[in-house]
């Protein structure tokens, strides 16, 4: 990076701090390159204290020398990185500790100069030397992240769901839906989605700003959004094991349309209960939800599946694997076998080649310099293929992966698939 850049990381402070302007000129620098409208300072202080909640740190590149003549003040950083850690539910219920990358951003004017470069590989660094085995994102744009080693490991897209007289679901009750006041989910939402955290491979556990705004607390202006409703499910002994918030989109809207702001339920029939619930609404003829997963039981569980439109089918989660001994002996597999794994990594983080041997669903996984390699593949495609949502056998044949003993990549498609389809509810 050029010698006119600085670096520097620091986390968020209270607002009684001396520190507390430098977050939140980072933050106005973040809404730049997200092209976001200038917040207010009350907003900005709610920001902040999630932030500290969730133990974010924060990057961003200064120009130490001073700025050119009314531009921006020198306090704004020219480009912005972000992290915190969750855990990642790897599949059968097994957790591991991610470094999550956000708030992104490179201004226009200070492209090409190796600022994303120098963030995010020193980033990477630092988390493998803390122990840290792999690192997350969403990707605003696709063509980026690939270069630094992560590959697409979850989808999501958005449906359109018609509650006409054609919906009606092949499913008999065996809880039951009330509506709630939006403020109870403030200590609700958290548990129920810790239940889902378990059972869903995928999933990434939550920051503190999901509670805030699936129950109205936080809208998008940053003020309260007085506009969200709720809705919970009882299993049969009246304990909640799901939720749904939303919102009407307005009568100007046609036809007459409530859009999910949230939607968490820790059981098959939660999920398909809260459906039949949102499916009966008075007067609203259209439910819209923007994170749906992509094999959706609700489909199948339509006697006309047809009410549902798909649409905007997109890549969701990235993972970038920094140790693969860690990675790879964590999970557990659902098929036994061996796999020799030449894994190629430009930045050197995961290179090697690694025997994987699964007896039981456990694995071992020990450094194989010497052994010849089943498989070769970036470590962008191992990223791609650890959750299960991503085939081997299709990575194959679209040359990403290589084939060097017949039937390896059917075998990796075997091992490395998961109880259930991945799906990852937490955006970041």
């Amino acid at each position: 990076m050029a010698e006119k850049y600085e670096l520097r990381r620091f986390r968020a402070v209270g607002k009684d701090s001396a520190d507390y302007a430098q977050g939140t000129a980072w933050l106005r620098g973040v809404g730049i390159g997200f092209y976001d409208e200038p917040r207010k300072d009350e907003f900005v202080d709610k920001i902040m204290a999630m932030y500290r909640v969730d133990n974010r740190e924060m990057t961003g590149v200064y120009q130490p020398d001073g700025v050119a003549a009314h531009s921006l003040s020198a306090d704004v950083p020219v480009a912005t990185f972000a992290t915190l850690r969750k855990d990642l539910n790897i599949g059968y219920g097994r957790q591991l500790e991610a470094q999550l990358v956000t708030a992104v951003t490179v201004r226009g004017t200070h492209r090409r100069q190796g600022l994303l470069r120098r963030m995010m590989t020193e980033d990477l660094a630092a988390a493998k030397a803390d122990g840290v085995a792999l690192a997350a994102l969403t990707a605003s744009e696709a063509s980026i992240y690939g270069r630094f080693g992560y590959g697409v490991a979850t989808f999501e897209r958005s449906i359109k769901v018609d509650t006409g007289p054609r919906f009606r679901l092949r499913h008999e009750p065996v809880g039951s839906v009330e509506i709630a006041d939006r403020k109870v989910l403030l200590d609700l939402a958290p548990e129920v989605f810790a239940r889902v955290q378990r059972a869903m491979p995928g999933s990434i556990s939550r920051q503190e700003a999901y509670r805030l705004r699936s129950s109205g607390t936080l809208g998008r202006d940053g003020s309260e959004d007085e506009a969200i409703r709720c809705a919970l499910h009882y299993d049969a002994a009246g304990s909640v094991d799901g939720y749904v918030s939303y919102k009407f989109a307005g009568w100007d809207a046609k036809p007459y349309t409530m859009e999910i702001v949230d939607l968490v339920a820790a059981t098959d029939a939660a999920y398909l209960e809260l459906w039949q619930f949102l499916g009966s609404i008075d007067l609203v003829e259209r439910i819209s939800w923007q994170d749906a997963p992509v094999d959706d039981p609700l489909t199948w569980a339509l006697e006309d599946p047809r009410c549902v439109e798909s649409s905007d089918q997109r890549d969701m989660l990235w993972l970038r694997i920094l140790d693969p001994l860690r990675v790879l002996g964590a999970r557990r597999y659902s098929a036994d076998g061996t796999l020799v794994l030449a894994v190629r990594d430009s930045l050197g983080f995961a290179a090697g080649t690694f025997a994987l041997a699964v007896s039981g669903g456990v694995a071992t996984v020990t450094p194989a310099p010497e052994a010849e390699p089943e498989l070769s593949l970036d470590v962008a495609d191992l990223g791609s293929i650890y959750l299960g949502a991503v085939c081997p056998v299709t990575l194959t044949a679209a040359g990403r992966i290589t084939e060097h003993a017949p039937g390896a990549a059917l075998t990796a498609r075997l091992m490395f698939a998961v109880e259930r389809s991945p799906h990852c509810l937490t955006h970041f």
